[in-house]
């Protein structure tokens, strides 16, 4: 995702990687809002806490001193607090509020079918109702 010099309430961010399966998809786009208020369930953009030029999308679980905690919906993926630990909220970019995905099978597939399955399911609200671990370091 590339941050913005006069920064908009909204932009776009791709996903990259397994981290949030099931809920997010590698090359799901991603619309999302700056500065909106995060709760324990959240999908966020943040700053990788170690590499802080490279922006990491997970589910806050919930505030602790210093910040959030926050998990991949992916089990087997560890890249997130239980490998560096709680998020600074500076560190906290943006709340992802929807997912689309981009219609890659649909230009090889071609049919009337195809391009309606892609439209129904591309477009979804990402949920922050989802169940949340609470793992503790």
């Amino acid at each position: 995702m590339r941050e913005q010099g006069a920064r908009l309430p909204y932009g776009l961010a791709e996903v990259i990687g397994a981290s949030m399966v099931p809920t997010l998809y590698h090359g799901d786009q991603l619309l999302v809002r700056y500065g909106a208020q995060i709760r324990p369930g959240h999908v966020v953009v943040l700053r990788h806490p170690f590499q802080q030029d490279l922006l990491i999308v997970k589910r806050t679980v919930e505030r602790r001193e210093g910040g959030w905690w926050v998990l991949g919906d992916n089990v087997f993926a560890e890249s997130d607090s239980r490998m560096f630990g709680t998020v600074p909220e500076a560190m906290v970019l943006a709340r992802v509020l929807g997912r689309f995905r981009p219609p890659r099978e649909v230009r090889s597939q071609g049919s009337l079918w195809a391009v309606l399955g892609w439209a129904v399911s591309s477009l979804r609200p990402v949920s922050s109702l989802r169940p949340v671990r609470s793992e503790r370091s």
